[in-house]
């Protein structure tokens, strides 16, 4: 994937509405995001916590929220970073993550828009209460919540300088945009590159080129 130094904004879609609904804001996404994450975990500890445990469910929040660094990397990794020749899948992946390593300093395409967000988790309820079943009212909200901070580390990234404890994930995020975009899928954590293997050389990781960012 190329860049486009220097180029704040593009286009994506020729459609106007469409274009305007896949920009976000991190105001968009917090209220677009909290509400469910609200909902889910009232439901939990009004309906679930006296037959399931208030402290499984607090172990089941905390699960979903590890589980989502490795929903991360593989969306990142094997999704967002999907080689094909047909013309559909390299649309589909333009949209989804080619425009970003595109126009990497475009903020408001940093979020995923609130209308696919909202899809994306109901797919994920759907797919968790068959087989976690009154757990998902905990688990879907750590997992959500992480995705807030990965969303708002992303974000971070691209605008601001990096503070001095969160330097490592900057370092490890840039190598990924300018110079390994085959490595360094993790944004929040870089656990899952060192266990998968696709870890920045060391000198690299030392340097921490971040230009752009």
């Amino acid at each position: 994937m190329s860049h486009k130094q220097g180029v704040q904004k593009g286009r994506i879609f020729n459609n106007p509405i469409l274009e305007a609904i896949s920009r976000t804001s991190p105001a968009i996404t917090l209220g677009g995001y909290l509400p469910p994450i609200i909902f889910l975990l009232y439901v939990y500890f009004n309906s679930y916590s006296a037959t399931l445990g208030i402290l499984n469910g607090i172990m089941m929040f905390l699960g979903g929220l590890l589980f989502w660094t490795l929903f991360e990397y593989i969306m990142h990794r094997y999704v967002f970073h999907w080689i094909s020749e047909s013309p559909a899948i390299k649309r589909f992946h333009y949209i989804m993550h080619g425009y970003h390593h595109d126009h990497p300093r475009d903020e408001e395409r940093l979020f995923m828009p609130p209308l696919v967000g909202w899809m994306i988790i109901g797919v994920l309820y759907l797919s968790q209460i068959f087989i976690l079943k009154g757990y998902t009212y905990a688990f879907l909200p750590g997992m959500l919540i992480g995705y807030l901070c990965y969303v708002f580390v992303h974000y971070s990234t691209h605008k601001y300088k990096a503070p001095r404890l969160l330097k490592y994930l900057w370092k490890h995020h840039s190598l990924h945009h300018y110079k390994y975009p085959d490595k360094a899928f993790g944004v929040s954590s870089p656990i899952w590159d060192i266990v998968f293997g696709t870890m920045p050389p060391r000198r690299d990781r030392k340097e921490g080129d971040m230009r752009g960012l």
